[in-house]
């Protein structure tokens, strides 16, 4: 069992709660930042790189348009001859071509009218074209020979046909700005311009940087970054969540575990209990539910123990008077044998009946869902039952009303709270003289409702007045038939009205002098709301 250090549950609210600003509960709001937080890096990652990344193409685009747009007019100031009728000369193109490129970063090639190629930087510069060879097919493997041209032959047709729509377009006058695949397979950004004469196009000056990839190259690397951070976040959250919710809930099922198979009384989980968060709701749930258990097991084994003791008293009297009952000759003696023998038995019938009516109280209580009950009413009821089978010379019962109740409702069972008020006007009965009265009384003060059942009997001794209320606790006036009771009204009462958040208690009522004039109970049980 759980020792009084380890179940005691810490003060809750003792840390400000966190993330307050989010949605649903503590660890909800705790694993909703962290999985956003991983997420967000990525994202914001993206995006700034998706933006620098379209930037960088424009920022090329722009470059070589306004580069290109500069060669165009020199190239026709310096390259147009003839009038009425300007042409552009070739020679003198391809020279001005040649000193205006700059064949480290980009490409120029100049095309007439017609779209033929004139001039070409890479020409100029002497740039050899260098291609990766595919592996080489292993000597007598009786396949085809490998044709090392046809691929780069295929890609490069596909960039011509690409090249000149690109120059097709520029020669009609229009300024055309890109992405497109070079010869090499590779992205090139491009801008065609027209070499206008007044309103007469003389050729197209096209520009080409083959850095796109390298671009590309690079934001991926700047990307890595991103990921990585992302990808720290998600694993520390990962392993955070791991440390807060699912070790913590393996160690509550081991507790659990303990608990079915080793036979512990109570869950013992101190370090969890103080969390202020559903773990921490949960294990002092855990905590409590065990150890209410844990004390239900200890009554369960402390009732069987009284029944067992309860029982045998009768039972050894029987077993006593029977065999000497075949002793006995004098009828007298007889008879005081049979008399004890039915009474043993009457009081083995009220035993057994008491105790069968004890053991179904908790399964009842659970079963019946509370309920509105209106307290006035049945405690009317009750009475009315009573007072119509009073014989003459029988203790009677009086409900009296104090003030205005109508209505006093509780929440609760209807049956249950009956047999309250069925066993403590019983008990006051059997206390009471002949042709004495009880009296219920019903009252209502501070949100609760006050019942009290009046006897005119003898009166409690003061250091019983919490004994009546022990299991199997018998004190008969004189005068009271023997076995008539078994001693569990008192505290199946008392247990009724504590399962209905109440109590019941005993005290003596006093007259003039401090003369005691009877015993009352008082039962006080929380009204219903409206």
């Amino acid at each position: 069992m759980a020792s009084a250090t380890d179940t005691a549950k810490p003060r809750r609210g003792s840390r400000p709660p966190r993330f307050r600003w989010l949605p649903g509960t503590r660890l909800g709001r705790l694993i909703i930042a962290l999985n956003v937080l991983g997420l967000a890096v990525l994202i914001v990652g993206a995006l700034v790189l998706n933006e620098l990344r379209q930037g960088l193409v424009n920022a090329r685009i722009d470059s070589l348009t306004t580069q290109g747009e500069l060669m165009a007019a020199i190239i026709d100031q310096a390259a147009t001859v003839g009038e009425p009728q300007p042409a552009m000369d070739p020679n003198y193109a391809n020279l001005t071509l040649q000193m205006l490129a700059n064949p480290k970063t980009q490409r120029a090639r100049l095309f007439d009218p017609q779209g033929r190629p004139i001039a070409d930087s890479d020409l100029v510069a002497d740039r050899v074209e260098k291609r990766v060879l595919p592996p080489a097919r292993a000597r007598g493997s009786g396949g085809r020979s490998l044709d090392l041209k046809a691929q780069p032959y295929a890609v490069a047709g596909a960039a011509g046909v690409a090249l000149r729509a690109e120059v097709a377009r520029a020669l009609r006058g229009q300024h055309v700005a890109g992405k497109r695949r070079g010869e090499d397979g590779a992205w090139v950004v491009s801008v065609s311009i027209p070499i206008q004469h007044v309103q007469m196009v003389l050729g197209v000056l096209t520009l080409e940087a083959n850095d796109v990839d390298q671009i590309i190259a690079r934001e991926r690397l700047a990307l890595i970054p991103f990921i990585l951070i992302a990808i720290a976040v998600t694993v520390g959250s990962s392993l955070l969540l791991t440390r807060l919710i699912a070790q913590p809930v393996r160690r509550l099922a081991r507790a659990a575990d303990r608990v079915r198979l080793a036979g512990a009384r109570a869950i013992s989980l101190p370090d969890l209990a103080r969390r202020d968060d559903e773990l921490g709701d949960l294990t002092r749930s855990l905590e409590d539910m065990t150890q209410a258990l844990s004390e239900r097991m200890d009554a369960i084994e402390s009732f069987a123990a009284d029944v067992a003791h309860e029982i045998k008293n009768p039972l050894t009297s029987l077993r006593s008077a029977v065999e000497t009952l075949d002793l006995v000759t004098d009828p007298r003696a007889r008879d005081r044998l049979l008399n004890i023998l039915k009474s043993d038995v009457q009081r083995l019938d009220r035993l057994v009946t008491d105790i069968s009516n004890a053991s179904r109280l908790d399964a009842e209580l659970s079963r019946d869902e509370p309920r509105t009950v209106d307290i006035e009413r049945l405690v009317s009821d009750i009475v009315a039952i009573y007072q119509a089978t009073a014989k003459p010379g029988e203790v009677s019962v009086r409900f009296e009303r104090s003030g205005a109740l109508d209505p006093v409702t509780v929440m609760g069972r209807e049956g249950p709270l009956g047999q309250v008020f069925r066993n403590l006007i019983d008990n006051a009965r059997s206390f009471s003289p002949p042709g004495g009265e009880v009296v219920v009384a019903l009252a209502r003060a501070g949100g609760k409702v006050l019942a009290t059942v009046s006897d005119s009997g003898p009166g409690i001794p003061s250091e019983n007045l919490e004994t009546v209320f022990a299991r199997f606790y018998t004190s008969r006036p004189k005068g009271a038939v023997f076995g008539g009771n078994s001693g569990l009204g008192l505290s199946i009462a008392r247990q009724i009205a504590e399962a209905h958040g109440g109590s019941l208690h005993a005290k003596n009522r006093t007259g003039p002098g401090n003369q005691v004039m009877g015993a009352a109970f008082l039962l006080i049980l929380p009204e219903a709301r409206p």
